[in-house]
Formats: structure tokens, sequence, C-alpha cells
């Protein structure tokens, strides 16, 4: 293959890489914002007398998100289910929504591991282009090998600046989907609680009878 055509190549599936990551970044970001405000105003609403979705505010309810989701199986079977079985749905739905939260994660990584390796074959490929050109017309100047050498160099510099816009925004969603995952662990342990039920008196109480202990 010509070296050119591979060292261009090389610069364009980094751009691309670049865009799609930004994309991604900026998607997850509100995304997880918006997941992480329906979360906290739902653990402020959700108590234990309630019994299923109907019983929340309808401010939460007429949007779909993902804290709802996650929390309406459980509301399903509240009254129904054993505690056990209340449990197994609770750690179900827990396991359910970590695709959600890391949609497209994955991609961050691989980028912030492929980018400078990119970078640095986009660099062999520069330079050896160089040395082709050069030996190809005998041209001996220093000022030319520099340039030819600085375009090569490019490549890694552009590697590791995307590997670390990538990094970065990789570690912020992180801890922000880390704060989710607690959100909705503690909605899915309200949404599964039991109201306490009322204190009754016992009938030796309602007789007047004397307790011995």
């Amino acid at each position: 293959m010509n070296a050119t055509l591979l060292h261009d190549l090389i610069f364009y599936v980094m751009y691309a890489a670049l865009a799609v990551s930004l994309v991604i970044i900026i998607e997850r970001a509100i995304c997880f914002a918006w997941t992480q405000k329906q979360a906290a105003q739902l653990a402020q609403s959700l108590t234990p007398d309630v019994r299923s979705a109907a019983g929340l505010p309808e401010a939460l309810t007429r949007r779909n998100s993902l804290p709802l989701r996650v929390i309406e199986p459980v509301l399903a079977q509240k009254n129904r289910a054993t505690p056990e079985a209340i449990g197994d749905v609770i750690d179900a739905q827990y396991l359910l929504s970590k695709p959600c939260l890391t949609r497209g994660i994955w991609l961050l990584e691989t980028v912030v591991t492929a980018a400078p390796l990119l970078g640095l074959l986009g660099t062999v490929m520069g330079i050896i282009d160089t040395f082709k050109a050069l030996s190809a017309s005998g041209i001996s100047d220093a000022s030319q090998v520099s340039a030819g050498m600085g375009t090569a160099l490019y490549a890694t510099g552009l590697g590791i600046a995307i590997a670390l816009i990538c990094l970065v925004g990789n570690n912020y969603l992180q801890s922000r989907m880390e704060r989710i995952s607690e959100l909705l662990k503690v909605l899915l342990i309200r949404a599964g609680s039991q109201a306490a039920a009322p204190q009754q008196d016992a009938p030796w109480a309602e007789s007047g009878a004397k307790r011995y202990a």
C-alpha cells in the first residue's frame, strides 16, 4: 500500500475517532445530568407507602426515564411477592440498568488506548514517506527533511491529544455513572421496602387486664 495514502488514512481515522468521542462525551453527560436529576426527585417522593408508579407525582411519571423504568417492576411486585422475591427483582433491575448507563463508554476506553498507537503508526508512515520522497528526488536539504519529520511527528502529537481528551471525558463520565448507580440502588431499596404496619393494642390491654412480666 502507498505510504502516503496510509498516512492520510490514519489521520482521517483519528479525526473521526475524535469526533465520535466528543459526541459520546456530550451525549452521555447530558443523559447523566438528566438521569441524576430524575433519580434525586424520585428519591424524595418515593416512600414506603407508594404502592405503584401511579402513586408518584405526575411530573415524574409523564416522561419515561431510567430511574422510573428501574423501579416500576419492583413497585408492581411490592404487594404480591415475598421479601425474598422482591430482593431478587431489585438485584435484577440493578444489573439491567448497567447497560443503559455504560452505552458508548467502551468506545472512549478504546480510543484512549488506540489513539497514541495510531499516532505512532502515522508518524512511522510519515517518516517512511519522507525518506522515500527525498531519495527519489535526490534532495539532501536539511530544512526539507525537518519539514517532513515535523509533519510525521504531528500524528503522534494528535494521537496523544485525542487520548488525553477521551481520558478526561471517560473519567468524568465514570464518576457520574457511579453516583447514578448509587442513587438507583437507593431507589430500588426504597421501592421494595414495606410500609410499617399500624400498631394495634393487645387484647389484654383492651380488657384492662394487668400485664405481668
